[in-house]
């Protein structure tokens, strides 16, 4: 049962890791009224964390390979959060940027080593269901942090939404260490891992996928991050929308995974891990595109909500694929370097992006994006399609 041992303990760290994490780009507008930043100052404050962020995976996952999850993960919640308090202290912009930066380098240890101890706390035919609703944890995070997040900076400003939920959020972290070492001491840890898939030698074709999901993944995850990091200013100085208002429909985007995540999960354990994605990705272009062209109302929610569902599936279905395709032990090293070449390449992204917005307009860089996201799905296709997984007992086998 997925609904026992670790995965419903993970759920909630997931929350509380991201719960610091998910306030910059709902808060971006009162920030730059705040500042006077243009729109490259201002995707440079999301680059400041994504960065950092993708350059903390490396050695987090190669250490949690070799001296075990606990540590790291704690340090990835209790970290992001002291770090994010001091984003609420800080007075100028270059103490925000660097903060920022400090809140992604602690925040590294979290993703390499949780999904390769929660898909091995289950069987097989059961991880991408698991990892799906370890994703409800941080979907929960997106959705909340932009209503408590606004609604506490009407009445304190917006450094107070960073102090006032960093402080439960250090104090949630010191507990799941606590809990985590009571569930699973070292032995038990072992033993979990123990009970993951046989190790097969490598194979050439499955090593091929596995880098040619990791690149499209990658690429996916900067070119929607670049995008979602603006739509709060797109919905401001589009739409004339204001800035608590705008925040506030970040939260539609990622309602999506309170429920699109376990299903997407869910979906691909009986259909296939390649489809799904493909078909999420193929999606999304045109929806980026879209919001050129849907006006305000009921329509941009509708629209942010399936960006958000195709969001919500892609990361389940990718993470399961990379445990599927790797062996036990080196998968968090593995999830390091995906980890870190996503956020990487949104961190580069978002600040071109902004540039982007101030030399040609939303329109263009949005259609830019949408035709760039589709083009690199189209190109991928057929190097995944062609060598699909054919069963799960094959699809299992690791790397």
């Amino acid at each position: 049962m997925i609904f026992t041992g670790l995965v419903p303990l993970f759920v909630l760290a997931h929350f509380g890791h991201h719960l610091l994490t998910a306030l910059p780009v709902p808060l971006l507008p009162m920030i730059r009224t705040d500042l006077g930043l243009d729109y490259t100052q201002s995707g440079l404050l999301i680059s400041a964390f994504s960065l950092s962020y993708g350059i903390g995976q490396l050695p987090a996952g190669w250490l949690a390979d070799r001296f075990g999850p606990r540590i790291l993960i704690t340090i990835g919640n209790c970290g992001v959060a002291l770090a994010g308090f001091l984003v609420g202290l800080s007075p100028t912009y270059m103490m925000i940027l660097i903060c920022l930066m400090l809140m992604g380098i602690m925040g590294g240890g979290y993703h390499p080593a949780a999904p390769p101890l929660i898909s091995a706390s289950v069987s097989p035919q059961k991880q991408g269901s698991a990892l799906g609703l370890h994703l409800v944890g941080g979907s929960a995070s997106y959705f909340l942090a932009p209503l408590i997040g606004v609604a506490i900076a009407a009445a304190w400003g917006w450094r107070g939404s960073f102090l006032s939920l960093a402080v439960p959020a250090i104090i949630f972290g010191i507990i799941f260490y606590l809990l985590l070492g009571r569930l699973t001491p070292a032995k038990n840890i072992k033993e979990v891992k123990a009970a993951s898939p046989a190790e097969a030698p490598s194979k050439p074709g499955r090593l091929r996928r596995l880098v040619v999901v990791m690149i499209l993944s990658s690429c996916i995850s900067a070119i929607f991050v670049s995008t979602i990091a603006f739509i709060p200013l797109f919905l401001v100085d589009h739409f004339g929308v204001g800035e608590k208002t705008a925040a506030a429909f970040l939260a539609i985007i990622f309602s999506g995974g309170l429920w699109a995540a376990p299903l997407g999960g869910y979906i691909s354990d009986r259909l296939g891990k390649i489809p799904v994605l493909l078909t999420v990705c193929f999606i999304t272009g045109p929806l980026i595109f879209l919001l050129n062209m849907i006006p305000y109302g009921v329509g941009i929610g509708i629209l942010l909500l399936f960006l958000g569902i195709c969001l919500s599936v892609r990361m389940p279905v990718t993470e399961a694929f990379i445990v599927s395709q790797t062996s036990e032990h080196n998968r968090s090293t593995i999830f390091g370097i995906y980890y870190f070449s996503a956020m990487e390449s949104g961190g580069i992204l978002t600040p071109i992006m902004g540039y982007s917005i101030d030399r040609l307009g939303f329109f263009y860089s949005y259609t830019i994006a949408g035709a760039a996201l589709f083009v690199v799905t189209l190109i991928c296709a057929p190097f995944l399609w062609s060598g699909r997984e054919k069963a799960l007992p094959e699809d299992n086998t690791a790397v």
